[in-house]
């Protein structure tokens, strides 16, 4: 066989080497631990190739595999290379016709210096063939999850948006209260006297719908404080307290015959103002007067500050919008009739107050005698089935 392969007999190109051990391994362990050289000269392959007497002519390989017939020549290069350059060979033979003394260790190369060859050069068929890591049935699996995704978050953020909107009130629709206390009220719905005093209507509180008899005219010349007594403690919270206004009203309609409670506002332990008969509508006790009622047994009981703040911050308001006299008194109930209220700790509170005035105590005129109030305040006081003579003298007396 002439020239059966040509190649050079350098050492493989750096790059090729460098790529053959990226993809192989096993080529990179071997090179390191055999170090063979990048080129052996042909006279060194004595020491590897020995002749065999029973062919002459036959060259044959102890440990690269390879024997040549004829007396040819045979130039290898070293198995790290995996080059081999024969000459006037034939009946050359690689395979199971060698024969090997000693341990040998057979490493095959071709197929990997091949691929390295080509990554080196840039041409590689089978990552041309391999295919691509996103197909596009998942990019459109992905793009349809986004946009799922996104979906829900605009449909979520239009409900709370709605739901926002809808909870807002509405300035075409103005709430009515029975009381209203303009830039004081920090809610459309509770009106506020300020520092915290929250003013609880009738509806709030669980009214019935009952009324006095007589109208209140303003403005108002006297205020009268009274207490609810029979030992009872003041409440502490808008709950206890409305139940407490609905105990007042009851008791007052099923037991004292009252057409309903009978204070115009009540001043709860909490520091809230509860509209009892309101501004408009005469007490049970005189009219001409506003009657404000501690909630609680003040005999017993000293009024907390929130009550007193409560009630400074209920006459200013009566003040600035015209419905208390600029000279307006305030009394105790217990000087304007026999009675207890509004209790020693209370009344002691009472008479420190500026705008207290100290009618019906001895030394001065009863209370009311300027106006033509009775010298008992309860108006509404039930009073028993009259005879002709005493029903002439009771008028004789409210005459006077």
């Amino acid at each position: 066989m002439e020239n059966a392969s040509a190649s050079t007999t350098g050492p493989v190109p750096d790059s090729v080497a460098n790529a053959l051990m990226s993809i192989h391994p096993r080529y990179n362990s071997f090179h390191q631990h055999n170090a063979f050289p990048g080129a052996a000269p042909v006279g060194s392959l004595g020491a590897r190739y020995a002749q065999n007497a029973d062919s002459p002519g036959m060259a044959t390989s102890h440990q690269n595999g390879l024997s040549t017939g004829n007396g040819g020549n045979a130039t290898v290069q070293p198995a790290a290379t995996s080059v081999i350059n024969l000459s006037n060979s034939s009946d050359v033979v690689i395979g199971p016709m060698t024969q090997y003394q000693g341990s040998v260790t057979i490493y095959q190369y071709m197929d990997a210096t091949v691929e390295a060859s080509r990554i080196a050069s840039g041409y590689n068929n089978q990552n041309k063939l391999m295919p691509p890591d996103n197909p596009p049935s998942l990019k459109y699996e992905r793009l349809i999850v986004y946009t799922i995704i996104l979906l829900f978050i605009v449909v979520g953020s239009l409900l709370l948006l709605y739901i926002i909107y809808m909870t807002l009130p509405s300035d075409d629709q103005p709430i009515t209260k029975e009381l209203f206390f303009e830039d004081d009220s920090p809610s459309m719905s509770i009106p506020n006297l300020g520092n915290g005093h929250m003013v609880i209507d009738r509806k709030n509180w669980g009214a019935q719908d009952v009324r006095g008899p007589y109208e209140l005219p303003h403005p108002i010349p006297y205020v009268l404080i009274t207490h609810i007594g029979v030992h009872s403690e003041h409440c502490t919270d808008v709950h206890v307290c409305s139940i407490k206004m609905r105990t007042l009203q009851d008791a007052a309609i099923a037991e004292r015959s009252l057409l309903d409670i009978p204070s115009n506002f009540y001043l709860g332990g909490d520091g809230n103002v509860y509209v009892g008969r309101g501004w408009d509508t005469a007490n049970a006790y005189a009219n001409m007067s506003l009657a404000l009622c501690f909630m609680g047994d003040y005999g017993r009981y000293e009024p907390n500050d929130l009550q007193l703040s409560a009630l400074e911050h209920l006459l200013t308001y009566g003040e600035k919008h015209k419905l208390l006299t600029e000279d307006y008194k305030i009394v105790a109930h217990r000087q304007a009739r026999n009675t207890r209220s509004p209790g020693i700790k209370l009344y002691e509170k009472i008479t420190k107050l500026s705008r207290w005035y100290p009618c019906g105590l001895p030394g001065y005129d009863r209370c009311g005698a300027e106006i033509g109030l009775p010298a008992v305040w309860d108006q509404e006081y039930p009073k028993p089935i009259a005879t002709t003579a005493s029903t002439l003298i009771s008028n004789a007396t409210q005459a006077n």
